[in-house]
């Protein structure tokens, strides 16, 4: 295979090759395409498309496909070959810049939660030329945008397109204002940390509810699970050391810059962290990660559950998105810098991020809401519903010298003021991050650490960006009116700081206290489910942001509420029939086959001598039909509930009723089983448990 650099970026038509591949001028032309967002002309588009061909050929290639991320929140794919009949009867390999440009999949079985009629079932997809394309297999990769027949977003590449455009439009405001004119364009970065669980693949074929929902739906707690924290950051064992080489070496190739990778605290459960890159390319390359990250497991006969709770009484999996603003010329706008200057710029930045952070809280927490995530979100190892920053120590006290016009206790004892020359310098917070906030300042960018570990990043992003942006123009509405420039940025700063500060929270995100505080006295929003958030979306302030930056259209808002309580509502369906199924056809035979066998050995002792009491068997026995009669009941209690969701008016209603009803019953049914599981001997129970699967791999 050669070198790492040999090979990274093999499989990518990236910067490199395109320079080898293209006309000086053809590469000229798509670059200002790519960095400034320029229109591609037909014939450079033709050029590209037959570069981008010959390369794939060379490389084994002999299909194409439109590669795009419908709101399935997976990607999705139709493979189309180069071939073309030649005059002579044969064949010859062909790839238009038509073709490069924009595809006609069928869209008719894609979510669009009624953006279109059932008969419009035209899509289109459009190259996306900021992220480079690439082989997977045998096939040429290329990045698009999906919309409807009407020019509707039907994914989530558009939006989050539209979002880091808005952002940058108004962070170019504001940078203007300070005086800085070589800058042409802001982007966002991101990092997203990649947790998720490896089992075998023996044990997971055994398990219906992991096949049919990525989760475990039953299981009793092992003796042993994370209370010995001796895995987390642990000795990496041979089979998975040997999973994460070759993880690493597939996502290389693709130019994914896989960087960390160590164990959970979690048995089973691992880490792969990369190095951050444009948000846009960093949420591609996430999608590819968790794809990949399946196909290598398959070939290690192993499994790689991402869902973000797979296993009760244990940490589940998130997805920690560490997002960051830079120019185009490398200065990273969230760093306080080395210069007084430097640190004003960066103090409204930070200030447009707690505003946004503040103002649209619950757009950040319905951007991370999903089924699976509502079981991870408020649990020991994840952050709380509750959205909250954590900025340290250092800058607490910085944003309370501006509000109360104090001097800074810091290094340099000055007034703090924000005009240029009498401002001090302060260093980036030093101090440790907190683990329960749900977004942490952690020296140069933000955490936030409630996108789950199945979810695409692009949501949550989208609301970020869109949020920030709209911080930065009313921020640049005011200051590009302003006669004092130094004057006015110091009121405003002073004012965005005293209101939003109850968003600004240092202690532990964990207790009790601190949601009945951020709920009752700082009025902070506490959405628990999916179903408690996502009508917020269409809330009339969320609506007007949104639509105000040409990041959503309102019919694309609606739909997107739909879409995802419709999600909701079908993973949880899917999940309690499930349940019914392994209770009735797997659990209660298992629970009734060992009762049975209890009652023949105590049938055959007391055959031997009518004095034996058998206490043993009779008491198991007794306990055994109890918990057999109590499945019995809790399936047919939990059957009846999914049946009245039929009755349901509308999706609204049918996520309320399982948000209320269906998952309590869910847990009722559990809670049996479970403890049926624990009375009922191994060789009789239908499939792995807890500790088979935590400890299974070796």
């Amino acid at each position: 295979m050669g070198t790492l650099p040999e090979y990274f970026e093999s499989m990518v038509f990236d910067d490199r090759v395109m320079k080898a591949t293209l006309s000086a001028g053809v590469y000229r032309s798509l670059k200002k395409t790519i960095d400034e967002g320029a229109q591609l002309d037909e014939s450079v588009a033709n050029a590209v498309a037959a570069a981008m061909k010959d390369w794939a050929v060379s490389k084994g290639a002999t299909h194409y496909t439109h590669w795009f991320q419908p709101l399935t929140g997976v990607t999705a794919e139709k493979h189309d070959s180069f071939i073309s009949p030649s005059p002579d009867g044969g064949v010859i390999m062909e790839f238009s810049g038509k073709e490069l440009i924009k595809g006609e999949p069928d869209a008719s079985s894609f979510p669009s939660g009624g953006l279109r009629a059932t008969f419009e079932a035209r899509g289109y997809t459009a190259w996306d030329p900021t992220s480079y394309a690439f082989i997977k297999g045998k096939t040429l990769c290329i990045p698009t945008a999906f919309c409807s027949y009407g020019g509707e977003a039907l994914d989530k590449k558009t939006p989050l397109l539209r979002s880091m455009e808005a952002l940058n439009r108004q962070a170019l405001r504001i940078l203007r204002l300070f005086g800085n004119t070589g800058v042409k364009c802001v982007r966002t970065s991101v990092g997203p940390e990649q947790e998720y669980f490896l089992i075998t693949r023996e044990m997971y074929d055994k398990r219906r509810d992991l096949r049919f929902t990525g989760r475990t739906l039953f299981g009793a707690r092992p003796p042993k699970g994370q209370e010995m924290d001796d895995h987390y950051f642990g000795v990496i064992k041979p089979r998975v050391e040997a999973y994460m080489q070759e993880l690493n070496e597939e996502l290389w190739k693709l130019g994914i810059l896989a960087k960390t990778e160590h164990n959970e605290v979690a048995p089973a459960q691992h880490e792969l962290a990369p190095i951050y890159t444009t948000t846009n390319i960093a949420t591609d390359h996430n999608q590819l990660t968790m794809e990949i990250m399946q196909k290598v497991a398959a070939r290690h006969g192993l499994v790689c559950l991402l869902h973000e709770k797979p296993f009760a009484g244990v940490n589940g999996s998130g997805k920690h998105n560490n997002w960051s603003i830079a120019t185009d010329t490398g200065v990273n706008l969230l760093s306080p810098g080395e210069t007084p200057y430097e640190n004003a710029q960066f103090l409204l930045f930070l200030c447009a991020v707690i505003q946004a952070v503040d103002d649209y809280q619950d757009l950040l927490r319905l951007s991370v809401a999903t089924a699976g995530n509502d079981h991870r979100l408020g649990a020991n190892e994840a952050p709380p519903a509750v959205v909250s920053i954590f900025l340290g120590d250092e800058l607490n006290a910085v944003l309370e010298a501006i509000e109360e016009d104090l001097p800074y206790q810091g290094a340099e004892k000055t007034q703090m003021k924000l005009g240029v020359d009498v401002l001090p310098r302060f260093n980036r917070d030093t101090t440790d991050r907190n683990r329960t906030s749900p977004f942490a300042f952690t020296g140069n960018k933000f955490e936030f650490r409630m996108v789950g570990s199945s979810n695409s990043i692009a949501c949550a992003n989208i609301m970020l960006n869109s949020a920030v942006a709209e911080s930065l123009r009313l921020y640049a509405d005011r200051l590009e009116q302003a006669k004092d420039f130094a004057g006015e940025l110091h009121e405003m700063i002073r004012e965005v700081i005293r209101k939003h500060k109850r968003i600004i929270f240092n202690g532990n995100g964990y207790d009790e206290s601190w949601i009945k505080e951020a709920v009752e006295k700082r009025g902070l929003c506490n959405y628990r489910t999916t179903p408690d958030c996502m009508p917020h979306l269409l809330d009339e302030k969320n609506v007007r942001m949104l639509t105000a930056h040409g990041v959503y259209s309102e019919a694309e808002l609606r739909s997107r509420c739909d879409i995802m309580l419709e999600n909701y509502c079908k993973t949880v369906r899917i999940e309690a029939g499930t349940m019914v199924d392994m209770a009735r056809t797997e659990i209660l035979p298992a629970v009734e086959s060992y009762a049975a066998s209890l009652a023949k050995a105590a049938a055959a002792k007391k055959a031997l001598a009518a004095s034996i009491a058998c206490n043993y068997e009779t008491t198991l026995v007794s306990r055994l039909s109890a918990l057999a009669d109590q499945i019995y009941e809790r399936a047919a209690e939990l059957e009846d509930a999914l049946t009245a969701l039929e009755s349901a008016g509308d999706i609204l209603e049918e996520s309320a009723a399982i948000r209320d009803t269906v998952l309590e019953k869910m847990r009722a049914l559990r809670l049996a089983c479970d403890q049926a599981e624990t009375v009922t001997a191994k060789d009789y129970w239908p499939f792995p448990t807890y500790g088979d699967l935590l400890f299974g791999v070796n």
